[in-house]
């Protein structure tokens, strides 16, 4: 592959039936990088967290797009996840993040730990939101290559 950053661009209307299509670019895309079997998927699991955050709660019962770009160089592959819907309000301080642990699964909070599978799946996860503005989700994976590969 080229040393240059290359770049893919999907745009896609924001419904559960288009998320396969952003897993199977996804597949291609990090085979072809050399990505691992088991990496591929952490991938495709965080995507589809990504996309799914904007099918369920940026355009409500709208329809709407996401944009997904596919950005990778040698070295790491980038998944950007941008709807232009209702906006989120995340936790900034990851100290105010109230641990699950003493709670019972009754009282755990259904929706928004998909956040918390990102960032234990990747590199790398930035979200970016401005109200009315819609959020992007930032998911990095670096390539980690074996000696026996080099």
């Amino acid at each position: 592959m080229n040393a240059q950053i290359q770049k893919v661009v999907l745009n896609l209307p924001a419904t559960a039936d288009f998320v396969d299509i952003v897993r199977l670019n996804l597949y291609g895309i990090a085979a072809k990088m050399g990505f691992s079997y088991e990496d591929i998927e952490d991938m495709k699991v965080a995507v589809s967290e990504a996309c799914n955050n904007s099918v369920l709660y940026a355009y409500g019962h709208e329809g709407g797009v996401v944009e997904v770009t596919f950005e990778f160089d040698e070295a790491s592959l980038s998944i950007r996840v941008k709807d232009e819907g209702e906006s989120f309000e995340r936790v900034e301080d990851p100290t105010r993040i109230a641990s699950l642990h003493d709670k019972e699964l009754n009282d755990a909070q259904i929706g928004g730990l998909g956040f918390y599978l990102m960032q234990a799946l990747m590199d790398d996860v930035h979200i970016l939101n401005e109200t009315g503005k819609g959020t992007e989700v930032v998911l990095v994976k670096r390539l980690t290559r074996s000696e026996e590969t080099v």
